[in-house]
């Protein structure tokens, strides 16, 4: 025994010896993107915001590329892992779980075969960017983490797209469900968990106003995303123009090539994230040695593919051994319940590239519906106003094109093809509303039935129960529709944003229900409970941080916004009031602390207050717990753009972000310069036109 002890531990000390040195077969077998000589010219602004020119899109891509990746290029590399199978060895096991769901996908065999077919303007983008990102990483090797990923080229930019698109409307919460032997989500409309987000920190708004609502006769639209402050889906300023017609300015994530949200000088459009139900998990019948599954009556094998997950342990990257499965239907998961094929929207397909790069081309909204019809955005709201005062709200979503007589919310049965759907639904069949006789639209992340106040909403029974339509309100919904209702004559611009930074709470929403829950408590018992709840009798609903209340009636709401937002019950009211009193308690010494002194914006050496609430249209989303007991607000109102067009269709607009342009570089005087403008509520200019942005340059340089 002893014997067979010291030659366990010898071949354990070999494979971490080896892993020192293991790299994952694919690592090295991408190459670049064809030689092409790019010439990019940028300029960064007072705030370092830059803004890229070239002669070419394909220029321009590769302008942003450097540009992005000179301000936060540790969190792109991350990205660009994750496009090879290799995020296990930068995240640890967080990342060999985003490994594991990129083979599980066949993302790369997805991105191989339909790279070819995406138009080659678009390719050349994706190789443009690539081209930038690789003359970043050849210029600053000691940088650069990870050996043998780079050059990167477009099919890696594509496969990334893939990748993360249906995690915006949830597949990851489907995938770890079943990965951890439990049921599927009924009816993922409620349950939405995009990559880098908790379930909590789902949310954005979106509002749009035509001219004739405007007292300054102007066409609004406000972009107020809420995304995670930091990582892969954070947001990154930029503007981009060239000599083949790009002009945008606006919002992108790492790995994006081209700007997701904005505008140009026509029109522009925000998004919000929607919870049409896309996924349909169906249950396979096993043979008893589990190789085949039935179906339409044979049996078929179920594809089975080893493949292995780099996994970083300290110094060492281990090479871990997982089973892939993959039946008609799409990828399978087995676990002990047996075995399970989902199929998502747009799945095996790579469309939304070039749907996201044609309608920042578009000039009119026949040219941007015309890009919207490409069918490659698998889910997300967009909200759209132009130059022409026209404002308009679009439900996107890939809805499957399924047969009548199952249960889409459920599990569906595995062995017949009558349960299973072939594409999607075309753009007409989209809900839509352009031009409302309110002239307003919001979204706040809810059911699409309520956008444009009463008389001009959609009506539900047109829409078929297949569609899988969301039925979700928010706080955030209610407080905007009530506030935008109540102003009956014109809607002055300091209005329009006193309502988009408005920090209350509706008694309709799920904080009237759950406030009545913990009013309704008997806590004689318990005199410190007692006391908490006589405050709150008193709170005004309102997390603006003016009132003694507001610190322990935003930390309730806390506790219950999560539930509220994907249809579940409500916590036990008092379990959570006594975690509440007891950690302010343990933090302040008191359960009425400011609000300001317990919810703070902080990076590196700077630290503010910040008023807004968990589900309020100023957002503080989520908490990050300090060690003295304050909350440092690490989700919520993120990149916020204010966009109008005058009566002579000129573009004017303002944007914010909460920290700075230079994302992940703590000595730059941009990685906090904004977040004191951020906390008080005011903006920058978007320097959208040369002429402009020629006033305003601090540094301008070419990148070739």
């Amino acid at each position: 025994m002893r014997r067979i002890g010291k030659g366990l531990l010898g071949v354990i000390a070999l494979l971490l010896v080896a892993s020192l040195f293991w790299e994952p077969v694919t690592a090295t077998q991408f190459g670049a993107p064809p030689a092409r000589k790019y010439d990019a010219r940028i300029v960064r602004d007072e705030f370092g915001v830059p803004h890229i020119f070239g002669k070419t899109d394909a220029d321009a891509s590769y302008g942003l590329a450097y540009a992005h990746a000179e301000d936060d290029f540790p969190t792109i590399e991350e990205v660009v892992a994750m496009t090879r199978g290799r995020a296990g060895v930068l995240l640890g096991q967080d990342g060999a779980k985003i490994d594991y769901v990129l083979h599980l996908l066949r993302v790369r065999e997805t991105a191989t075969r339909e790279y070819p077919k995406i138009p080659a303007d678009v390719r050349a983008v994706l190789d443009g960017y690539a081209s930038g990102l690789n003359r970043y990483a050849e210029t600053h090797p000691d940088e650069v983490r990870l050996r043998h990923l780079f050059p990167v080229n477009g099919e890696d930019i594509a496969a990334g797209f893939i990748l993360r698109s249906p995690f915006f409307f949830g597949l990851d919460d489907t995938i770890g469900k079943l990965s951890d032997d439990k049921d599927p989500p009924r009816g993922t409309a409620a349950r939405m968990t995009p990559a880098g987000r908790d379930p909590a920190m789902n949310g954005s708004n979106a509002f749009a106003v035509s001219p004739r609502r405007m007292s300054d006769g102007k066409t609004w639209l406000i972009s107020n995303s809420h995304q995670p402050y930091e990582g892969g889906v954070a947001w990154y300023e930029a503007a981009m123009q060239s000599g083949q017609g790009l002009h945008m300015a606006g919002a992108l994530f790492p790995g994006s090539p081209f700007i997701l949200l904005g505008h140009n000088s026509n029109l522009g459009w925000t998004n919000t994230v929607n919870g049409p139900d896309l996924i349909d998990v169906y249950k396979l019948t096993l043979n008893e040695e589990g190789t085949r599954y039935r179906f339409d009556g044979k049996w078929l094998p179920l594809a089975k593919t080893w493949v292995w997950l780099p996994v970083r342990i300290g110094p060492f990257t281990l090479p871990v051994p997982k089973a892939v499965y993959h039946a008609v239907q799409g990828p399978v998961i087995v676990n002990r319940n047996g075995a399970f094929a989902i199929r998502y929207a747009a799945i095996d397909q790579a469309r939304n590239l070039e749907q996201y790069y044609r309608i920042t081309k578009a000039r009119n909204w026949d040219e941007w519906t015309r890009a919207m019809s490409i069918g490659g955005i698998p889910a997300t709201n967009f909200i759209y106003a132009d130059k022409t005062g026209r404002i308009a709200y679009v439900y996107n979503a890939l809805f499957p094109d399924r047969k009548p007589g199952f249960d889409y919310t459920g599990v569906l049965p595995g062995d017949t093809s009558a349960s299973l759907w072939q594409g999607a639904l075309g753009f007409d069949r989209m809900p839509k509303i352009m031009n409302p006789e309110s002239g307003f639209l919001v979204n706040s992340n809810n059911t699409p039935f309520m956008a444009a106040g009463p008389g001009s909403e959609l009506n539900p029974a047109d829409f078929s129960p297949l569609l899988g339509i969301e039925q979700r309100t928010t706080n955030r919904i209610y407080r905007a529709l009530e506030l935008l209702t109540a102003e009956k004559g014109p809607i002055t611009p300091d209005r329009l944003l006193q309502i988009k930074f408005d920090t209350a709470y509706s008694r309709a929403s799920f904080a009237g229900r759950w406030m009545d829950k913990v009013l309704a408590l008997d806590l004689k018992a318990e005199p410190d409970l007692a006391k908490a709840q006589a405050l709150l009798v008193q709170w005004d609903w309102n997390s603006d941080g003016n009132a003694p209340a507001d610190a322990l009636g935003e930390a309730m709401m806390h506790m219950a916004n999560s539930a509220a937002y994907h249809g579940d019950p409500l916590p036990d009211a008092h379990a959570k009031l006594r975690e509440v009193v007891d950690k302010l308690m343990k933090g302040f010494g008191r359960i009425d602390p400011p609000l300001s002194d317990l919810q703070r914006m902080i990076r590196g050496k700077v630290d503010l207050p910040a008023n807004g609430g968990t589900d309020t249209l100023r957002a503080a989303t989520s908490w990050d717990p300090q060690p003295d007991g304050r909350m440092r607000v690490k989700h919520g109102d993120s990149f916020v753009m204010l966009i109008n067009w005058d009566k002579a269709g000129r573009v004017t607009s303002q944007s914010i972000q909460p920290y700075g342009a230079a994302t992940n570089r703590p000595d730059s005087p941009h990685y906090t310069d904004q977040m004191k403008l951020f906390v008080e509520h005011r903006f920058k200019p978007v320097h959208f036109e040369a002429s402009d942005l020629a006033q305003h340059a601090r540094r301008a340089y070419r990148v070739n």
